[in-house]
């Protein structure tokens, strides 16, 4: 009777994290539930080490796939398999994280298997941004992309700046609860060490939401504004070139970019420079080492000669011909004898004078563009047939231009699609020189859940981490204009074709964050390695004849 209780005690905490730490991705303005979100998980852990409840790994795993299935679902709408081992492999790693911090509790006491925990979790997520299995979709600093007035302060920091500080907000909480819970807080602290628990507690909870806002109402862009227009085709990914053909699909893109740029054809004076742009994967039919076979871009060259200082990127699934005796790379496929071809999720940039900029998304989809670790996974797609995407990026970021008829050149960043969940990653655009940026994409894949909206809200952290405004085109929506505090001023919407004109600052100063990078990542990584090897070496002690399995 008595398992049993604890089982249903065990259920509640578990729904509870789960609803905690859901809610915050799902819905604006909640992020603050994350700084509270951890504490059913921390409590249930603490009545388990309590009572000696065995197999408790059972509990926190089941824990994580709830959270992973609450704010990841959409997922399964793209690719069931895909979605289930995002959910299930996910939730496994974070299963890892609080395994190691179950076992630190054996050999370390205080709050020492806490900060443990804390660093080991931030280590965790700043390794998973650069591995090729990579889904840091729920990095807990992502929790406040629906709440970005509290978090303007990641133009220091980083989104990881946001994953400390709702584990210092977790822990510290939890500690006051479980010095209640025992009597410690009356038969231990006096009344100075209560006021100091409280306030310290207050200020980690309130700080950053006070600095947050000042720097929110204090900020101010200069306008030094780019003109854009962003057409929204809303074309059906699902069925792409079975119900229009490229042709047919470029048409509708000119005639919508037609009506947004009357204002400008032929004219032949000195203007402005202006960017269009198409989303993710637009066209298909771009071969990068013979870039002037492309219908698409001869076609966008054409209709560029009527309109002076207009730029358009476009996404496009491209391709690159090599010729060679032998597989030139794990990730080639063979088309005939000595014939492979490399596959690209590109962006394109012509100005209508022939000679395109094209940038290769590097921050490929696991499995869906790229086949991971190919030395290992390319001879086991082979003999599946070839499912695996292995679409290859370029080795380093690289900025497209805007040009206008002066001979100004603009430089901007193009984000392709999941690109924009990449905080550090996102920043050397910025280094690169970009003075604005956009993302293309396509969201539909999902279909009209979360998915997009998250996708959509990350954006806005990546605009606040580098006081870059972004222009965001999206096939199937939602299109955004997005200012330089990480404000969605204009959207588009869902699955309705739509162009919108607007404008975006452009800003050449750099960030903390941007300069320096994820400075909080390195330290949690550096101190969690420090600890591990405490951790060892307590390990070896303990088993050594003569000491005691449980060390002071």
């Amino acid at each position: 009777m008595m398992e049993k209780n604890t089982n249903l005690l065990f259920a509640g905490f578990s729904l509870a994290f789960a609803v905690l730490m859901s809610l915050p991705f799902l819905v604006p303005h909640l992020g603050f539930l994350s700084l509270v979100g951890f504490i059913p998980l921390l409590m249930m852990d603490r009545i388990a080490t309590l009572s000696g409840y065995r197999h408790f790994w059972v509990w926190h795993y089941l824990s994580f796939v709830l959270w992973n299935a609450f704010t990841t679902f959409w997922v399964c709408n793209a690719t069931v398999g895909g979605g289930l081992f995002a959910i299930f492999a996910n939730a496994f790693q974070m299963s890892v994280v609080f395994g190691i911090f179950r076992s630190g509790k054996k050999y370390f006491r205080g709050a020492l298997p806490y900060i443990l925990l804390m660093v080991t979790w931030i280590a965790w997520e700043r390794a998973y941004f650069d591995v090729d299995i990579s889904w840091p979709w729920l990095v807990l600093g992502n929790a406040f992309a629906g709440s970005i007035k509290s978090v303007q302060w990641y133009e220091f920091t980083g989104t990881l700046g946001g994953s400390l500080w709702i584990w210092l907000s977790n822990l510290s909480l939890f500690g006051i609860l479980v010095s209640l819970s025992d009597g410690s807080w009356s038969s231990t602290f006096n009344r100075k060490a209560k006021a100091a628990c409280i306030a310290g507690c207050a200020l980690i909870l309130a700080v950053p939401f006070v600095i947050s806002r000042l720097i929110y109402d204090s900020y101010e862009e200069k306008q030094d504004p780019l003109d854009v227009v962003i057409v929204q085709p809303n074309i059906d990914p699902y069925n792409k070139f079975e119900a229009m053909t490229q042709a047919q699909q470029n048409a509708v893109f000119i005639s919508q970019a037609e009506g947004a740029l009357q204002d400008r054809k032929s004219d032949t004076a000195a203007v402005s420079p202006l960017l269009v742009l198409a989303p993710e994967t637009f066209t298909n039919d771009v071969i990068t080492n013979e870039p002037g076979r492309s219908r698409t871009l001869r076609l966008f060259d054409d209709f560029l000669k009527d309109y002076p200082g207009v730029s358009i990127l476009f996404g496009a699934s491209s391709y690159t011909y090599i010729d060679s005796p032998v597989r030139p790379s794990h990730t080639a496929r063979q088309i005939r004898d000595g014939r492979w071809i490399e596959s690209h999720n590109s962006a394109l940039m012509t100005d209508g004078t022939g000679s395109p900029e094209i940038f290769h998304k590097n921050k490929l989809v696991v499995a869906v563009e790229m086949t991971p670790y190919p030395s290992i996974f390319r001879p086991i797609d082979d003999m599946l047939g070839g499912v695996m995407g292995r679409c290859i990026g370029q080795d380093s970021i690289s900025v497209l231009h805007v040009r206008g008829t002066d001979g100004m050149q603009i430089p901007v960043g193009c984000a392709i699609c999941y690109e924009s969940v990449y905080g550090e990653y996102y920043t050397g655009y910025v280094r690169k020189g970009a003075e604005a940026m956009t993302i293309i994409t396509n969201d539909a894949w999902w279909g009209n859940t979360p998915g997009y909206i998250q996708h959509l809200r990350y954006a806005s952290l990546r605009a606040i981490e580098t006081r870059r405004s972004i222009a965001r085109c999206a096939n199937t929506g939602i299109s955004a204009f997005i200012d330089q505090r990480g404000d969605i001023v204009m959207t588009s919407r869902w699955w309705k074709p739509a162009v919108m004109h607007g404008s975006i600052n452009l800003n050449d100063s750099l960030t903390f964050f941007v300069r320096n990078g994820d400075i909080t990542g390195r330290i949690c990584t550096f101190v969690f390695w420090l600890l591990i090897a405490a951790l060892a070496v307590r390990i070896l002690l303990s088993r050594s004849p003569g000491h005691k399995n449980r060390l002071p």
